[in-house]
């Protein structure tokens, strides 16, 4: 990286870098599952039923309730039409718009709403952060082969659109923190309705305990599952797949004895007239009822937020051989059992057990709450790790609980916010019809996010034909408008609660995403000039001290303004210094040999060099040790191969290579001139920057910077704890920017 301006402007530059030849070392970077032989398919399918359906096969425990919230069925035939709604609102969103559609516009087999944002970003340059560069195009799964249709114009002229439009950027960041938000509110609320109302059902045996007290049970399980969360889900997916398993063959059998034990005319509800029927019968009173049986869809999205640890036919498999009918038989099961019991249908789940089933059903289900619980979270720690990377969001801790499943990670800041919300809405509402509610809006807004950022995906990305992407979005856009539509209008009866956190939530992203992108324009307009570099560098009083010296800064261009502030305070350079970044790109995983890119700064005896290190939404950085060794292996590659490239721009014709000997004899003492520094010790650099309004902003600049922003800053994690630099490796230089 240089300080020209051409290569601000994301020029790419002739002289050469690390990148050089390094597409040529990476290959069959396949991401896991891909290409798998059906024994492998079917046992990821296996593996997926514990990690991405216990949420979508616990909505049977409380969706007949949220449906009929008042407890009452005014005519038989209404259950008809409800158990229809829930049968084809199940095969219209889950079964064709997630598993047949939305699965395959998965970002390298990650998927999630963070993925379609990326993907998009990666066609069209919709980012805030200028830190775009070239020879991101160059790693090897960062761009998709385009197909060659009839449809490039359309796709460039959207590009186009996006690029130009300010607005347009600004609301695709909006729509994804808002998803981002969505999905927060679900982690905070998928504990509270799954275990509230699996602990529910205990007052089938014990009609003695108050609701009040089956709160405090099921608050006592929350703060269990909340605690353990720090030492990770290691086997997630072979240790909670046999009893997902096995929780579903229960709601199978009992949805199938059910149906042979009272009333199997109720498979006439697979006659979509009856939902005409429906609304023709009860107007207003089934629209409103819609906000309940949309509650059978919770924890589709996780479908497509998961696919990163599985392949798209094991969870087509999965879900359509084994999730879709078991829920389908239980929903079934559960209108027979209704259609002669219609005032049972506050409780309808456990009482249509038959009696011998039910305590190992209540001990299954309680488990499989917990374990729909565990998904979701994990789910909400992954999806705010990668949102870490927009730099919508403080650089706190991520932590890695797990070696063989990379999605399962644990953000203890996060995790307390979570945990404390979920207990407090369980003791506020205390009934899973109030938080069904608020569940809905969850649920739904997520499924119309996804609608939307699936719409550019397909007109940017596939570039199918039109009359395809309007079906695509009139009938998932509408659906979902009319479900949201319904469960808006119980926006006083818990629905305002999503809202409210979500709005608290986006506040604080866009906040520090606002000012993180102020603050990158502020030290990319301030980069040191080679001039002033050189004049610094020359100064009498400046000397070289021994060892390796790692400058962290934001900008990915030029050298940070943060130096000059370090060598007026601590007249010193070490040996061998590197300006060093971590920049994201808009993929899932960096390959290991295209992490770095070198450049050098000033001449080659200023042993000063400019390094990217570049990583994907689901990479982990490394341990300080281990970033240091990688990097300096790669230093004294790109010494190398500079000095290979030179004399190939440079061929020696009349003195028999020894311009090449020259070379490659230089490049040999500076590497061990490294390897001799790295002996006496790394120090790591940070700019410990404190951001300030510049004088004369408006109020509303000065609160969200001087204010929020700082108390955001000084109250989570420390960006060197999130490095996992060691304190006593770390110099912090201190100095105030006026944005």
């Amino acid at each position: 990286m240089s300080v020209e301006p051409a290569e601000a402007a994301g020029e790419t530059l002739a002289r050469h870098d690390s990148l050089y030849g390094d597409a040529e070392k990476v290959s069959g970077d396949t991401r896991h599952g891909s290409g798998a032989s059906w024994r492998q398919t079917v046992l990821l399918a296996f593996q997926s039923i514990g990690v991405v359906y216990g949420d979508l096969g616990t909505s049977p425990l409380y969706t007949y309730s949220g449906t009929f919230p008042d407890g009452v069925i005014r005519h038989p035939d209404d259950l008809l039409g409800v158990l229809s709604l829930i049968l084809y609102t199940l095969i219209l969103l889950p079964l064709l718009k997630y598993v047949f559609i939305v699965l395959y516009a998965n970002d390298n087999g990650d998927g999630g709403t963070f993925a379609l944002y990326s993907l998009i970003s990666r066609y069209a340059r919709i980012r805030m952060i200028p830190n775009q560069q070239a020879e991101d195009a160059s790693v090897s799964n960062y761009s998709i082969p385009e197909p060659g249709t009839s449809k490039t114009k359309r796709a460039q002229w959207v590009k186009q659109r996006l690029e130009s439009s300010k607005a347009a950027r600004i609301a695709l960041f909006t729509v994804t923190i808002l998803g981002t938000s969505m999905v927060m509110g679900d982690g905070s609320l998928t504990p509270a309705i799954s275990v509230l109302s699996a602990v529910s059902g205990i007052r089938e045996k014990a009609p003695h305990l108050t609701q009040l007290q089956v709160v405090w049970i099921s608050v006592a399980i929350l703060f269990m599952l909340f605690s353990v969360q720090r030492f990770g889900t290691d086997k997630v997916g072979y240790s909670f797949a046999p009893i997902i398993l096995v929780w579903f063959v229960l709601i199978a059998g009992i949805g199938a004895y059910n149906l042979a034990a009272h009333d199997a005319t109720v498979l006439r509800a697979l006659n979509p007239m009856y939902i005409v029927d429906y609304f023709r019968r009860n107007g207003k009173q089934a629209w409103l009822s819609l906000g309940g049986v949309v509650l059978c869809t919770t924890g589709t999205e996780a479908m497509f937020a998961d696919l990163g640890h599985f392949n798209i036919k094991a969870i087509q498999l999965s879900f359509s051989f084994i999730i879709f009918p078991s829920v389908a038989l239980c929903y079934m099961g559960q209108a027979s059992y209704l259609h002669k019991f219609l005032h049972d249908v506050a409780d309808t789940f456990y009482k249509s057990i038959p009696a011998a089933m039910f305590w190992p059903t209540f001990i299954v289900a309680i488990l499989a709450a917990i374990i729909a619980s565990q998904a979701m979270l994990s789910g909400a720690f992954a999806i705010l790790s990668k949102a870490l990377s927009l730099g919508c969001f403080p650089r706190v801790q991520v932590v890695h609980t797990s070696k063989k499943y990379a999605g399962q990670v644990y953000i203890p800041e996060v995790n307390f916010l979570i945990g404390a919300a979920s207990i407090v809405v369980t003791l506020a509402f205390q009934t899973t019809t109030n938080i069904g509610n608020a569940y809905g809006i969850c649920v739904v807004m997520v499924f119309s996010i996804t609608t939307h950022l699936m719409t550019l995906v397909m007109l940017l990305v596939w570039k199918k034909n039109v009359a395809f992407i309007a079906a695509f979005y009139l009938v998932f856009g509408a659906t979902e408008m009319l479900y949201l539509t319904s469960i808006l209008s119980k926006f006083a009866e818990g629905g305002y609660l999503p809202f409210c956190f979500s709005l608290v939530l986006m506040a604080l992203m866009a906040t520090w995403h606002y000012v993180h992108v102020c603050r990158y324009w502020y030290e990319l307009d301030r980069i040191v000039p080679a001039a002033k570099l050189a004049a610094l560098l020359g100064r009498p009083d400046v000397r070289r001290v021994p060892g390796v010296g790692l400058l962290y800064s934001e900008p990915v261009q030029g050298v940070p303004p943060v130096f000059p502030r370090l060598v007026d305070k601590m007249p010193s350079v070490h040996a061998v210094f590197v300006f060093m970044s971590i920049k994201n790109l808009p993929i899932p995983r960096v390959a290991a040999a295209e992490r770095f890119i070198f450049r050098r700064v000033g001449p080659a005896e200023h042993r000063m060099f400019r390094c990217v290190a570049r990583y994907g939404y689901t990479d982990q950085i490394e341990a300080a040790e281990e970033f240091s060794a990688s990097l300096l292996d790669g230093l004294k590659l790109f010494v190398h191969e500079e000095a290979a490239f030179a004399c190939s721009e440079h061929p020696d014709d009349g003195d028999g290579g020894a311009a090449l000997r020259a070379a490659q004899a230089a490049a040999a003492e500076e590497k061990r001139f490294i390897d001799a520094e790295l002996e006496r010790g790394v120090v790591y650099l940070t700019g410990e920057a404190d951001v300030v309004a510049a004088p004369g902003s408006s109020l509303m600049k000065r609160v969200v910077v001087n204010y929020v922003y700082t108390f955001l800053r000084k109250n989570l994690s420390e960006s060197h704890k999130a490095l996992a630099i060691p304190k006593d490796q770390l110099l912090k230089v201190g100095i105030t920017y006026e944005i």
